[in-house]
């Protein structure tokens, strides 16, 4: 328990390398999906499906919490037209780790980070701040790991390969599909 990180998840591809990372430093890896983003229905279902035999595979914890879509539109809403890594994103990114670092909290686990920096089309800077802030104020250690970094993207892409997991076309929110 005193090397878990709760590694909130958006899918498998994204999760793949940072698993290997994390394990590589020290750490045990608990994954958390939580993305009340992920539009529509089928999108979500798909990429958890893939995320739960990704974890089965790797013998990894996943939890899975309770979505709700309603108050994650309510957390976005004035947002929509908003480009891609732009406020709306921003303000997913908040909710998002919010979650995570309550429910690490809850689990009473010392750290925590995101999938998210693995993406090149993410912005590492503004997730790790708000993070850093989030874990300031629940007395919480953020790992900010930029997974992108070190051909991090290149090697969660040849893992997927690999693995021959599904890969979505855009970020997740139906904002994003056609961005």
């Amino acid at each position: 328990m005193a090397n878990d990180v709760l590694l909130h998840a958006c899918c498998a591809v994204c999760s793949a390398y940072p698993i290997e990372k994390l394990k590589e430093l020290g750490y045990n890896p608990v994954l958390y999906f939580f993305n009340p983003n992920i539009f529509p229905s089928e999108e979500f279902t798909r990429r958890l499906e893939e995320l739960k035999r990704y974890a089965q595979k790797k013998n990894i914890e996943l939890i899975i919490e309770n979505q709700n879509a309603e108050d994650w539109y309510n957390a976005v809403a004035g947002l929509e037209n908003e480009p891609e890594r732009g406020k709306r994103c921003t303000r997913c990114f908040e909710y998002r780790l919010l979650f995570t670092a309550l429910k690490a909290l809850k689990l009473d686990y010392k750290y925590f980070t995101t999938t998210l920096t693995v993406s090149p089309h993410k912005n590492s800077k503004v997730i790790f701040e708000i993070a850093k802030e989030l874990a300031k104020k629940y007395e919480l250690t953020f790992l900010d790991i930029d997974f992108k970094k070190e051909d991090g993207f290149l090697k969660t892409m040849k893992i997927a390969k690999e693995e021959n997991f599904y890969r979505q076309q855009y970020c997740g929110c139906e904002f994003s599909m056609f961005n």
